[in-house]
């Protein structure tokens, strides 16, 4: 046989089969979630390596934790939330937003907690992915949405040293809330979108903060304003009111588009920016040092009204030779000065290259196709959803769909609103999987790529965009509303359609395994059979379907088999199984004609058997262990 079917390297527990499984509870997922819900769909699990849903926001929970986001426009469009206290919420409210629409909308029954996923293989006999995780717990699923975005693995950079220090170390986004700053000596390492905020925070408490900073970031004035009382009752009273503030900041922030297209407009806004650094500051050498060299945007804006006159403080020293080496006491750097310090806190964000981020989380798709070896020149997918070769794998916030001007939620809805119409198109088209010609993801690419040349993204520095060739896989390089129309309907001509290639070979062998242990029975009978048949499969009852005793299938009534046969298959393709219901004792037969579905059967009797299935011109050889009244497949190989 020329392939294999590792199914005896499953967990020896049954694996819990749904029609979708959701990898990660933060915004993505859960708006998949509530959109499954909303369409009806109930067959789903949301599988989440940590205790509580939330995500970013569960984990990023330092002090001054803000989001750079309108709080009207950072939420769901379909779940509104009048009563946001701030222009921009912090964390605690976000969360507690999460928190809400999660019990609001009934998604928290679906979320199986503390279950991180550690691999994904698709079974192409069965037409499903086979779900790994790191608990032992085993799930297998029609379809697969990765929803854990770019931003949850820590990056820690490899510091010389570090090992030895005896102070505290921790990252932003595992912030230890029972360490004391007050009066300790503190460094920082980083300047980006986390330090800016938890910074000014601690400055006051602490006796000495030391900024280390590799390369400066373009830092803009925040709106801190409040949404009043009145306010708050208006919006909750007139929702068109809300839905027109929303619409205002939606354009607003589409409108800052423009400069990151063209430079020489970004030069314009960059001139602004570094006047407020010169004002904010005061020191005209402290202001050079903090002013970027690359063009505004080029890295992603942050936003703060507390970073720079920060640095007015007398307890604050902004440091930017490199680092040395972390000593026992302290951090050493490359002039040979060492600064003692009691704690040392990483603001370097996250690891946001899924090659390195899942080079332990392995994903294969179709044969010869694994995600580790397909992403080895780069990350790339055909609207950031769909990777070619992987069939019903769906990505949430994939390559080149992430934003530097608007709410990447508005991008998470779009991309939501795309996988439910492939499920949709799936269902109409009775088939199994789905996956985008290798040539459609070819020229999306291309065309992604063409579209950035020229703008700030491409202008020559070096940012968290990019991997290291310098290639951006992480900007969608155009307005948002342009990415909503085109992901508005699936273009069935960009993807192949597929069958699982063992549901007919397990069709028979169920059939002629019940077919033995009864004998030809009347017309009438038959229809009782195919009447059941459809009872079950109405009611999705596995073990009532699998179990039927049906007669033995004679040349009188073919066309009664033919209606079994598409019945039961119908039921099958919708939710595959390799496993054989059946508590007959003598199982030796010889052979029968099920609609062009042959099946040679071979003996099976004590506690293991074999059988050789020819379907459709194809050969499938099934190794089968009987197991507390089951016949289990436990492996299978075909031509």
């Amino acid at each position: 046989m020329s392939a294999s079917l590792p199914i005896n390297e499953w967990p020896r527990a049954k694996p819990e089969a749904v029609d979708v499984a959701i990898v990660g509870a933060g915004f993505g997922g859960l708006c998949m979630a509530l959109q499954l819900l909303a369409h009806g769909e109930r067959d789903f699990v949301i599988l989440e390596k940590g205790q509580e849903v939330g995500g970013t926001w569960r984990d990023n929970q330092y002090p001054g934790a803000e989001c750079d986001v309108q709080s009207h426009l950072y939420s769901f469009s379909f779940a509104a939330k009048p009563d946001w206290s701030r222009r921009y919420a912090g964390w605690e409210e976000i969360q507690r937003y999460i928190l809400d629409t999660t019990e609001r909308h009934g998604v928290r029954p679906y979320v199986r907690f503390g279950q991180r996923v550690v691999g994904l293989q698709f079974d192409e006999g069965t037409g499903r992915w086979q779900v790994a995780t790191a608990s032992g717990v085993a799930y297998t699923a029609r379809h697969v949405v990765l929803a854990t975005g770019p931003l949850h693995v820590p990056h820690v950079p490899d510091v010389p040293g570090l090992d030895r220090f005896r102070g505290r170390v921790f990252h932003s986004a595992c912030w230890d809330k029972s360490y004391d700053f007050t009066g300790k000596r503190v460094a920082s390492l980083g300047t980006g979108g986390s330090a800016i905020q938890y910074c000014p925070r601690i400055a006051p408490q602490v006796s000495r903060l030391f900024v280390h900073q590799r390369t400066p970031a373009w830092v803009i004035p925040r709106d801190t304003r409040c949404y009043g009382d009145g306010a708050r009752r208006r919006f909750a009273r007139f929702d068109a009111r809300r839905r027109l503030h929303r619409a205002r900041l939606y354009w607003s922030n589409e409108s800052r588009v423009w400069p990151l297209f063209h430079p020489g407009l970004a030069r314009v806004v960059q001139r602004l920016a570094a006047w407020n650094i010169r004002r904010a500051v005061g020191d005209p050498e402290l202001a050079r040092r903090l002013t970027p060299g690359y063009t505004i945007g080029c890295k992603r804006i942050l936003i703060s009204s507390d970073w720079y006159p920060m640095f007015r403080r007398s307890n604050v020293e902004l440091v930017t030779e490199a680092i040395r080496e972390v000593t026992a006491t302290g951090i050493v750097t490359a002039d040979g000065e060492e600064r003692a310090v009691d704690c040392i806190v990483f603001g370097t964000g996250f690891v946001v290259d899924p090659r390195i981020y899942m080079q332990h989380f392995p994903v294969r798709g179709l044969p010869g196709h694994e995600l580790a070896r397909d992403w080895r020149d780069g990350a790339e997918a055909y609207y950031g959803i769909s990777v070619a070769g992987y069939p019903n794998l769906h990505q949430l916030v994939g390559p080149n769909t992430a934003l530097g001007h608007n709410s990447i939620i508005f991008m998470i809805e779009a991309q939501v609103r795309y996988v439910i119409e492939c499920m949709r198109l799936l269902r109409e088209r009775g088939a199994d999987w789905l996956t985008v010609q290798p040539q459609a993801q070819s020229e999306f690419n291309a065309r992604v790529q063409a579209g950035l040349r020229g703008t700030v993204w491409s202008s020559g520095c070096r940012s968290w965009y990019q991997q290291t060739d310098g290639r951006n896989f992480t900007i969608w390089p155009w307005s948002t509303w342009r990415y909503w129309l085109e992901t508005r309907r699936v273009d069935a001509s960009r993807y192949r359609f597929g069958k699982a290639t063992l549901a007919a070979a397990v069709l028979a062998t169920s059939l002629a395994v019940s077919a033995c242990s009864t004998p030809a029975t009347p017309e009438q009978q038959v229809r009782a059979v195919i009447a059941s048949a459809e009872d079950a499969a109405e009611r999705r009852d596995h073990a009532d379907l699998m179990a039927l005793v049906s007669p033995k299938f004679e040349g009188a009534h073919g066309e009664d088999v033919r209606e079994i046969a598409r019945v039961l298959r119908g039921y099958l393709l919708a939710r595959p199984s390799l496993h054989l219901v059946t508590h007959v004792e003598q199982l030796e037969f010889p052979y029968a004609d099920l609609a062009r579905v042959q099946v040679a059967v071979g003996t099976l009797a004590g506690d293991a058997g074999a059988l050789d299935v020819t379907a459709d011109t194809q050969s499938v050889d099934l190794e089968l262990q009987h197991e507390d009244g089951e016949w289990l497949v436990t492996r299978a190989s075909w031509d």
